[in-house]
């Protein structure tokens, strides 16, 4: 049928080669300092949203830090 012709044609994102890779930046690796950059910057914004949710659901919060002092209690060295 004419009116089905687009689905041969991919769409943008699923074409390989339009953007560098996730893990490369502009064809080189990234280095390691980079990712170790990355990474921290990623677990402080973690530990931001862990804060955050803490103070907005402080009944949540307090479940879990006894849940996990129970666990802790519990736990075989």
């Amino acid at each position: 049928m004419p009116d089905r012709d687009f689905r041969d044609d991919p769409s943008p994102r699923t074409r390989t080669g339009t953007g560098p890779e996730p893990d490369q930046t502009n064809g080189t690796y990234e280095s390691d300092a980079e990712r170790r950059r990355r990474r921290a910057r990623f677990l402080r914004d973690l530990a931001e949203a862990r804060e955050l949710r803490d103070r907005v659901q402080p009944r949540r919060a307090k479940t879990a830090r006894l849940r996990h002092a129970m666990r802790m209690r519990t736990f075989r060295w």
